[in-house]
């Protein structure tokens, strides 16, 4: 499927060496300011050549938006938008026009099609995930008429870890958007990257001034809307809230997050304070009002410029060497990806829960 979303629907196109990479954001309501500044800045975030940390392959990624904004607002119809490419180097796949690269998905796209774009692996490659962190700048904008933030950070690289202090402010400034011990992330990158090697990383994002409520009792659960839509993103390999994997070591005695008033305002909902987070901010499948905690975790990039041993289209066995320009850390760039698939969660949230209600309705054609 090449859609996502239940009320704010996102339907992406194109492929890594074709014309442009695209969608249709559909369901933004009408009226909100579409900061076009903004949109661009995000875009520039995850951009590759923009450092020796990524890709050498130097796209600008200019967005064109086509429709569904007019003098600087939303409409309320489909926001139409491309990003066309501009520096593919194709040639540089023609060796592998017949050969399944290992770590990729040249394999399982060749058996569920019985074809594949050999060209950076064509619809498979992360080039679209461009267009989901424009995407997921466009669900800000919405975001912030609620004031409702999300920032993300790599938190390790390989086995060095920022700590357990998150310092953001580093985060906004870093060129590998690091939490924290930035030197060695990158001292560990470079070094990586000169075996012909990759390494993985692992990615926190915190998503404040969450009401309490968005999310399905059930069938879309906002954890489990989180767990898809941040799978969902090249090369993750798992994804925790709050304690993570490390819930299943506790006692229900040090989990659970123990509940009190802050002060004596009559509004129950907006008074609640928990006095640990070990939910990430989610119980039932539904936000408490505490920061969402996630971590996202990303494999090593599988374009490595290493001999491997791997099949070609007639079963015989050959070993190769890749070529074209990759990154080494996918979980740099990966970060971005993270923080706008967030943004698109909680939007699309926030208008499912507007109808949870009758009240909520009431107040709308009363």
């Amino acid at each position: 499927m090449n859609t996502f979303g239940t009320r704010l629907r996102l339907t992406t196109f194109g492929e890594s060496h074709g014309v442009a990479v695209g969608a249709v954001l559909d369901g933004m309501p009408c009226g909100v300011r579409i900061d076009t500044k903004f949109l661009q800045s995000e875009l520039d975030k995850r951009r590759p050549g923009r450092n020796k940390y990524s890709t050498a392959r130097n796209e600008a990624d200019k967005i064109e938006i086509f429709s569904g904004v007019f003098d600087g607002v939303s409409t309320g119809t489909p926001i139409g938008f491309a990003i066309f490419n501009s520096n593919q180097k194709s040639n540089d796949y023609d060796n592998l026009r017949e050969i399944f690269r290992p770590g990729h998905a040249d394999f399982t796209y060749f058996a569920k099609y019985g074809i594949r774009d050999h060209r950076g692996g064509g619809r498979s490659s992360a080039r679209e995930s461009a267009v989901r962190v424009a995407a997921g700048a466009f669900a800000q904008m919405l975001l912030n008429e609620f004031n409702i933030s999300v920032n993300s950070g790599v938190f390790s690289v390989g086995d060095i870890s920022s700590g357990d202090v998150l310092d953001w402010d580093l985060a906004n400034k870093s060129e590998i958007f690091s939490l924290g011990n930035e030197d060695a992330m990158k001292e560990l990158i470079m070094k990586t990257r000169d075996e012909h090697d990759s390494i993985g990383a692992c990615v926190v994002s915190v998503a404040s001034g969450v009401m309490a409520g968005l999310g399905e009792g059930l069938y879309n659960k906002l954890d489990a809307a989180f767990a898809e839509a941040l799978m969902g993103i090249n090369g993750v390999k798992a994804v925790e809230i709050g304690q993570g994997t490390n819930a299943s070591r506790l006692k229900g005695s040090q989990n659970n997050d123990q509940i009190a008033i802050k002060n004596s305002s009559k509004n129950l909902i907006k008074n609640v304070e928990f006095l640990s987070n070990n939910s990430g901010g989610i119980l039932g499948g539904m936000s408490n009002s505490d920061d969402i905690v996630l971590k996202t975790h990303f494999k090593p990039t599988p374009s490595i410029f290493k001999s491997q041993q791997t099949i070609n289209l007639n079963g015989d066995k050959i070993d190769f060497e890749l070529r074209g320009r990759h990154d080494p850390c996918i979980g740099i760039r990966g970060c971005v990806v993270a923080n706008a698939m967030i943004r698109l969660v909680i939007a699309d949230m926030l208008l499912l829960n507007a109808s949870s209600n009758i009240n909520n309705l009431k107040k709308i054609y009363n």
